[in-house]
């Protein structure tokens, strides 16, 4: 029997639905709330791996991943004019047989996840939030912005990169900083021929694509940017497309057009990474995914740490004997799975602001990869 009978989830995200979906089968009463009222992921495409995939499988979604996006193996480099220089693997992950990688739209993905998350049995309430959290001996008492008081064994909070329960819990950490480097992306019409990812290097402006369904894929643009973008949105179009205009591969030629149409609902985000030093839990009260452990997406493993970290968590409250072991071993599982993640995303885009060492890039794309097939 878990160590805990009933949770409160805060956040409707990611990593929040992976570990109420996992925590009902571990017979855990889970209530999430959520304070979108639309539950709504933002966002264009996103590009996910193999463990992700093998994470979403874990879940029981991998099969709906597959219908409704993209799956694919290895990514395929090119010189600007369209030379092909090479390939990067995706190895086999550890326990699994899914492919390398995928695509999909964000808000499908956000939508396949809601439906598991309800169909669990999961108790969901949107458009609301907590007002209070205090812990009373071996029990949390929350007080609602809809009202009721609710009272928990154990709360995880997963309420994002601006997460305001880390603001109250560990408030010596800093909010997370901009790194330098913006992404751009757009939806546009898929090639037949485009059956993978594909990027273009060429100093420190990279552009890729990747397939997200049988029709569209979406295209992604970093640049080196000093400060934060400020820059009227209608004017973006022109912008993006000026920023692939030195890339002359035809195939790329043939995509800027559709960058002015207004499909492309051309989404920008300026990047940056959070790591909060563990442990991630104060008292009754844990955090994980974004609001502790946030990464650029130079590894596509943003989403995947943090469904993992759901996943873990789940499992280890299912088998500890206390919930501090519970804690201890979620810890011990996922601290330096997701530090790598964050530092190694952190050095990859340094180095392609800084147009740096092609070969450092390529050894720690490799040794990153090769460690996130591991078992989690």
């Amino acid at each position: 029997m878990a160590v805990v009978r009933k949770v409160l989830v805060i956040g409707g995200g990611f990593s929040g639905m992976a570990a109420a979906i996992q925590m009902r089968k571990a017979g855990i009463d889970v209530d999430l709330v959520e304070i979108d009222p639309n539950w709504r992921p933002e966002g264009a495409g996103i590009t996910v791996n193999g463990p992700t995939l093998r994470a979403l499988e874990t879940i029981g979604v991998f099969g709906e991943f597959a219908r409704r996006g993209f799956t694919s193996s290895g990514v395929d480099l090119f010189t600007p004019t369209g030379h092909k220089i090479g390939e990067i693997p995706t190895p086999k992950v550890a326990g699994s047989d899914v492919p390398g990688g995928g695509g999909i739209m964000r808000p499908e993905l956000g939508r396949i996840l809601a439906d598991a998350t309800r169909a669990s049995d999961v108790a969901v309430r949107v458009g609301c939030t907590y007002t209070a959290i205090e812990e009373r001996g071996d029990q949390v008492t929350v007080a609602f912005t809809d009202g009721p008081t609710g009272t928990y064994d154990l709360v995880v909070a997963a309420d994002g990169v601006h997460s305001k329960t880390r603001e109250r819990f560990f408030p010596e950490v800093k909010p997370p900083q901009y790194i330098g480097q913006g992404v751009w992306r757009a939806v546009l019409p898929r090639p037949s021929d485009i059956e993978r990812p594909r990027m273009w290097l060429g100093g420190a402006v990279k552009v890729g694509v990747n397939p997200v369904s049988p029709t569209h894929l979406y295209m992604f643009v970093t640049e080196p940017r000093p400060g934060k973008l400020n820059v009227d949105a209608k004017t973006w179009p022109q912008l993006v497309a000026s920023m692939i205009e030195p890339f002359s591969d035809p195939v790329l030629a043939a995509l800027r057009p559709h960058l002015l149409a207004p499909e492309a609902a051309i989404d920008y985000r300026p990047l940056a990474n959070l790591l909060v030093p563990a442990p991630w839990n104060r008292g009754r009260v844990i955090l994980i995914g974004d609001t502790v452990a946030a990464t650029t997406p130079h590894l596509a493993s943003g989403a995947g740490i943090g469904i993992e970290s759901g996943i873990v968590l789940a499992e280890e409250l299912a088998k500890a004997a206390t919930l501090q072991d519970a804690f201890d071993g979620f810890h011990a599982r996922r601290w330096e799975r997701c530090r790598m993640v964050i530092e190694n995303s952190e050095r990859l885009c340094r180095i392609e602001m800084e147009n740096g060492d092609k070969a450092e890039h390529a050894r720690i794309m490799r040794e990153s990869v090769m460690a996130l097939t591991q078992p989690i």
